[in-house]
């Protein structure tokens, strides 16, 4: 007997596979998403969307006969060929439909493309990143809670169900009320039809009927069996955690240059929280003077004026001081800058650095945004900024440096700011 099943799939019952398609091409999506975030609007980068893959990363191993040999094959949809027919070579390049050119003359397609939802985008995208170094320093008095095993119930969900657990009851039980099998009622029926007496098969036939009845009166799996996998919230401390975002918005930060450090700023806000529930992120703009903003303010102000780093750095110190202690909170800091620095601040950004900021910061990092064509400069000259960093960055390895000049350098560095080292080191990246 062979069954059609035509019946439409119910609502998200492609989910699984699905998630089981972007678990096996996961390095060809990841690599997708980042490079469909560099030609992206800022407000639209953490948009879902239509990524595309290649055709070999979909691939899936598979079992084939070996070349050669006379072996019959079904093919579902044909409507020209018979039994006995020799079918024609392809023409053109015998590679299939995924090469270059196509079989049959037919239009070649090099990749797979599809849509991902705004969470599956973000979950790729921060996937292996986190914040280096995060140490609990004081547990938080506000805990979240994780679902845990907690042994089984009798009653729940029936997504829950332990069949494992259950089967084992119900036969555990029907041993123990002795439950008539189905072997025993069939031989004694054998035995009844092959009988000539009649005594004898009516006595076989009491029986029968009294096994059945007894089976009946058993059920196979009864409500008393089930057992249902059981699940308690356990409450977890959280390490506190505060982000520091500092920006230059000077009047040497042409519009280039903010669009690149906002875009880092953006990635990393995205970043902290989808990643981290229970981190603070304190947005600080300055000038010559620096002061701290809301989250709007940071990314959308148009002021500008002159330049003084340390008074941001000055503004940081100010609100540790006042807000997180640093024996309970993991502290971070992150700054863009173009470089340019008043001559005569230098000096005071790096005692600021070497004595208020970098002994109580987990981590520092610090991206330099450039023009195209200066970054394309045959010089090795740096920036007054980045030569003071650089300086300090042989004594303090919680203090990283990067510079960026292009939109389609902002994921790489941020991905390598950001990435997850088992030991907690930094890998280095060209400058």
């Amino acid at each position: 007997m062979h069954i059609v099943d035509r019946r439409l799939n119910p609502s998200g019952k492609s989910l699984e596979n699905r998630q089981r398609f972007l678990r096996r091409a996961k390095a060809h999506v990841q690599r997708a998403v980042g490079e469909a975030t560099n030609n992206r609007d800022i407000r639209d980068i953490d948009a879902g969307g239509e990524v595309a893959i290649p055709l070999d990363g979909i691939a899936e191993p598979r079992l084939s006969h070996g070349h050669g040999g006379i072996r019959d094959v079904v093919l579902p949809g044909n409507r020209e060929y018979l039994a006995g027919d020799i079918l024609p070579r392809p023409s053109g390049n015998a590679r299939g439909s995924g090469g270059p050119e196509g079989g049959f003359g037919g239009d070649a397609e090099d990749t797979f493309q599809f849509v991902l939802t705004r969470n599956e985008f973000l979950d790729l995208f921060f996937d292996d990143l986190e914040l280096p170094d995060l140490a609990k320093r004081r547990l938080s008095n506000t805990e979240h809670n994780s679902l845990s095993r907690a042994g089984y119930a009798v009653s729940g969900s029936p997504a829950n169900l332990a069949v494992n657990r259950t089967m084992r009851l119900a036969m555990a039980r029907r041993i123990a009320l002795r439950r008539p099998k189905s072997d025993d009622i069939e031989r004694l029926e054998a035995e009844a039809a092959s009988s000539n007496d009649e005594e004898s098969r009516s006595a076989l036939s009491a029986d029968i009927e009294a096994l059945r009845a007894k089976a009946r009166r058993i059920p196979y799996v009864d409500p008393i069996d089930l057992r249902f996998r059981r699940f308690e919230p356990q409450p977890k401390p959280v390490a506190k955690a505060v982000m520091f975002c500092l920006m230059d918005v000077s009047a040497s930060m042409s519009e280039h240059m903010k669009d690149l450090a906002k875009r880092f700023y953006i990635l990393l806000y995205l970043f902290l929280t989808r990643r981290y529930h229970h981190v603070e992120i304190v947005f600080i703009r300055h000038t010559d003077r620096a002061k701290e903003v809301d989250e709007k303010t940071f990314f959308e102000s148009r002021e500008t004026g002159g330049t003084v780093v340390s008074s941001a750095l000055a503004e940081m110190h100010r609100i540790v001081t006042e807000r997180y202690p640093t024996q309970d909170w993991n502290i971070y800091a992150a700054q863009a800058s173009d470089g340019d620095n008043s001559y005569s601040d230098g000096p005071e950004t790096a005692r600021l650095l070497q004595e208020a900021v970098l002994p109580v910061t987990q981590y520092f990092a610090y991206l330099e945004v450039g023009n195209v064509d200066v970054s394309r400069r045959e010089t090795t000259q740096h920036t007054a900024l980045w030569t003071t960093y650089d300086r300090l960055r042989a004594e303090w390895g919680n203090l990283v440096a990067r510079k960026v000049s292009e939109r389609r350098e902002i994921f790489p560095v941020f991905r390598n700011l950001f990435q997850r080292h088992s030991t907690g080191k930094i890998a280095a990246y060209g400058q």
